[in-house]
This record gives structure tokens, C-alpha cells and sequence, in this order.
């Protein structure tokens, strides 16, 4: 009998937010897991969809406040299980928007309360200038971080969660401490845009480990050639190179 090695992938509201790119981190994580011998399966939920049972990533990305307003009542109904989800260690990647709506708040510059639903332990509070431009930020666990940001929300960090990474260019959660993204469990989040992973493979492979992991009890890639690997490696150094190279 054939060894089953299905990864399922789910994107969070790819109707309202899906901006600047971010399906692209959908098609990063199926591309790589097909390079390392898994199969990949890519589901979409929107809002009133029934929500699947057997998820193994989700990924969700950045939209417009006015998507953050379409979705707001559906993602609290989705609270739940999506923090079940979370404390139980299936990896996440969010992306601005649903960055902002995984922590406790976002409070709009005109004042309007939007909840969040508190996987993350942080608030956003709207702010009257955008931050527009490109980023470098350096991880810990994932070395050198490039992407492109571009919000009015400005997000503090509470003690229950770290930051993704270091701002080295650009600004990031906000004007103020320097930091990028957040982190908690297998949850990575970040303001970056682009989209994150073709230039940050290092995250991807995180997220396909930790998916591995968390339905097989280990991750095992079926290995290419190294001429192969070498080239993928490559590719990828030379597009974050290039990244790294251009103006704020």
C-alpha cells in the first residue's frame, strides 16, 4: 500500500485578504512540498464555509480594513478552533491583516474596535501615516528576513509572545522598538508582503517540518539529487540577494 504523505494546506479568507501577493506563499509551501516527496492539497475557506477537520498548515494573508470588517464576525465564530488548533502546534503563517486579527485588537484610527481572537498576545492601533517600503529584519531562527511592508497599524507585543525578528531596514510592528512579526508555538507571523516565502525559504521549511511532524510523527523528505538542492539553493539565495540590495 502506498505510503500516504498528504500535506493539507488551508488559506484563511483568500477573498478579502489576499493582497500584495500573499498567494504566494500558498504556491511556495506546495512547490516544497512536492520537492521533498510530499503531496501537497490546497483548500480555501471563506466566510460561512464549512471549516475542514483534517488541516495540516493554514496560511492567511493581508487585506483592506474593509475586509478585516467583512470577515471580523466569521473569525470569531472560528475562535475556537483556531486556538485549539494553534496550542496544539499546527503551524500557521499570517500576514498583516490577519497578523493584526490573530492578537487581541485592532483599534482603527477613526476608533472603531475590531477583536481579535487572541492567539496572539498583542493589540493594533491604527495610525495616521503609512509604513510603505522594504524591509530587512534578522531571526534568531531564520537568519536574515526580507519583504515588503505596507500598513497604518502599529502592533505592540505582549509578554506572552516574542518577535519574529530585528528591524534592520524599515519599521515594522511599529515606529517604536524595531521589531518584526511575532512568534508563538508554530505560529509565525509578520507585516512583510511580497510575498514572504519565495524570499524566505528558511520559514517555509519550517512550517512543512513542523506540519510533518505534528501527522507523521517525523519529517522525512525524499531527497532530490544534490544537483538539484544546489540549484534550488541558489535560486533562492539570488533572490534574497537581490532583495537585500534594494532602497527602503
Amino acid at each position: 500500500m502506498t505510503e500516504d504523505r498528504t500535506i493539507k494546506i488551508l488559506q484563511l479568507y483568500p477573498r478579502e485578504m489576499n493582497i500584495y501577493g500573499d498567494w504566494g506563499n500558498v504556491l511556495v509551501l506546495k512547490q516544497r512540498l512536492k520537492w521533498y516527496g510530499y503531496t501537497p492539497v490546497v483548500e480555501e475557506y471563506n466566510a460561512g464555509d464549512e471549516f475542514p477537520t483534517d488541516v495540516d498548515i493554514i496560511v492567511g494573508g493581508g487585506g483592506q480594513d474593509s475586509g478585516q470588517v467583512v470577515i471580523q464576525q466569521d473569525l470569531q465564530q472560528l475562535a475556537p478552533t483556531l486556538q485549539g488548533l494553534a496550542e496544539d502546534g499546527l503551524p500557521m503563517l499570517v500576514i498583516c491583516g490577519l497578523y493584526q486579527l490573530f492578537g487581541r485588537f485592532f483599534r482603527t484610527h477613526e476608533g472603531a474596535l475590531i477583536p481579535g481572537i487572541g492567539i496572539l498576545d498583542m493589540e493594533t492601533h491604527g495610525g495616521d501615516v503609512r509604513l510603505i517600503g522594504n524591509v530587512l529584519s534578522v531571526s534568531e531562527e531564520f537568519g536574515e528576513i526580507h519583504g515588503y511592508e505596507n500598513h497604518s497599524g502599529q502592533t505592540f507585543l505582549g509578554p506572552g509572545v516574542k518577535p519574529l525578528a530585528e528591524i534592520r531596514k524599515g519599521e515594522g510592528n511599529n515606529t517604536k522598538d524595531s521589531t518584526e512579526g511575532a512568534r508563538y508555538k508554530n505560529v509565525v507571523a509578520s507585516y512583510l508582503h511580497g510575498s514572504l516565502l519565495p524570499k524566505n525559504p528558511a520559514i517555509a521549511d519550517f512550517l512543512i517540518e513542523k506540519a510533518a511532524i505534528r501527522k507523521f510523527g517525523s519529517f522525512s523528505p525524499v531527497s532530490r539529487s544534490e544537483a538539484d538542492l544546489a540549484e534550488l539553493s541558489k535560486l533562492s539565495e539570488m533572490a534574497r540577494q537581490h532583495a537585500g540590495q534594494r532602497p527602503r
